[in-house]
C-alpha cells in the first residue's frame, strides 16, 4: 500500500481550503483517507497552515511520502 500525505480540497467554488490527510495513493483526491493531520487555508491574508507535527513525523517514519506541495508546507512549519 503506497501511502501519501496530501491535500484534500474542501470549501465552496472559488473559495477553497485544504485538509492535510494521509491516504492510500490509489484513492481519489477527495475520497477516502486514513487520517487527517492538519489544514491549509490560502484564502486568508496571512496564509493559515496548521499541521500536527507529531502525527506527520510518525507517518513519514512509517513510510508515507508527502506530495510536493505538502513537503513545502511541512518545511514552512519547521516539521521537516
Amino acid at each position: 500500500m503506497a501511502v501519501k500525505i496530501r491535500l484534500r480540497r474542501m470549501g465552496a467554488k472559488k473559495a477553497p481550503f485544504y485538509r492535510v490527510v494521509v491516504a492510500d495513493s490509489r484513492f481519489p483526491r477527495d475520497g477516502r483517507f486514513i487520517e487527517e493531520i492538519g489544514y491549509y487555508d490560502p484564502t486568508k491574508d496571512p496564509v493559515v497552515v496548521k499541521i500536527d507535527g507529531e502525527k506527520a513525523k510518525a507517518w513519514i517514519a512509517n513510510g508515507a511520502q508527502p506530495t510536493d506541495t505538502v513537503r513545502v508546507l511541512l518545511k514552512k512549519s519547521n516539521i521537516l
